[in-house]
């Protein structure tokens, strides 16, 4: 069983479903060392230009670890245990292409750092997110260190000190989610960002996720230094060439098509 099932709503889209994992989708060792399975397998996959990562049904996409686990954790096997989710956000964090993570009803703890590790997140303006891990004694960690950079650290410490949770729309407006939108437009709308994700070529969308990664781990000026040399060899792929020339071919399209009126 790998807890997970995959669709392709679209050949360059792939969405994952977090199956198997209660209703509230709970990480315990067997979801996470399924999903970094599925993970890795759709990594190979050279059509994608979008990965969407979902929980099942609609009350949470993902509540946190299994606390009935974590209870009967120890100094080792927790060790053991963080490591693995450690290593499922990695593995979305360097997913080859971007993942737009889909957020309804309840996102909080492990959940909310697998969150953070992907590239965009929507989510229903009903839904919740917290780190909640301070309130059952375990520190926030891992891709928690994420969480200062990506709202600062005033918003950071009053997430992870409180452990109170807070509205979707409120996380957006610190910088957390992406967009807001009304639950019943969740999907339409990740399919929209997902279709225009598919109309941009697939070697400088990866080189692009490259990019953003490399420079997390570098400073401005190594960071400006070494995309000059990634500009370059984007124009060994073709895809400039064909995209400015088909952007050409459309306006002059569109000029063709004005003249008549403008001679009437």
């Amino acid at each position: 069983m790998l807890y997970s099932q995959i669709t392709y709503p679209t050949p360059t889209t792939a969405v994952l479903t977090i199956t198997d994992a209660g209703v509230l989708n709970v990480l315990s060792t067997p979801v996470i060392k399924g999903l970094i399975q599925t993970l890795s397998e759709l990594s190979e996959n050279q059509d994608l230009h979008c990965l969407v990562l979902r929980g099942s049904g609609s009350r949470a996409f993902i509540a946190g670890a299994d606390i009935k686990e974590l209870s009967i954790l120890n100094a080792g096997t927790g060790r053991a245990f963080i490591g693995a989710l450690r290593d499922l956000c990695n593995a979305v964090r360097h997913f080859p292409v971007p993942v737009i993570v889909r957020l309804e009803g309840h996102t909080l703890g492990g959940g909310l750092e697998l969150a953070m590790a992907g590239d965009l997140r929507i989510a229903a303006d009903n839904a919740v997110v917290g780190m909640p891990e301070v309130k059952v004694g375990i520190p926030s960690v891992i891709h928690a260190a994420m969480m200062p950079s990506q709202i600062g650290t005033t918003r950071a410490a009053w997430l992870l000190l409180t452990g109170e949770n807070i509205p979707a729309t409120q996380a957006r407006d610190w910088g957390l989610i992406n967009e807001c939108v009304p639950q019943s437009q969740l999907d339409e709308r990740i399919m929209q960002v997902a279709a225009g994700l598919a109309e941009i070529g697939p070697v400088v969308l990866r080189q692009q996720k490259r990019l953003l990664r490399r420079w997390e781990r570098m400073t401005l000026d190594a960071a400006v230094d070494d995309s000059i040399a990634e500009f370059g060899e984007a124009f060994k792929t073709g895809e400039p060439q064909h995209h400015m020339n088909a952007f050409f071919d459309k306006k002059k399209s569109a000029q063709q098509s004005l003249e008549p009126s403008v001679l009437r």
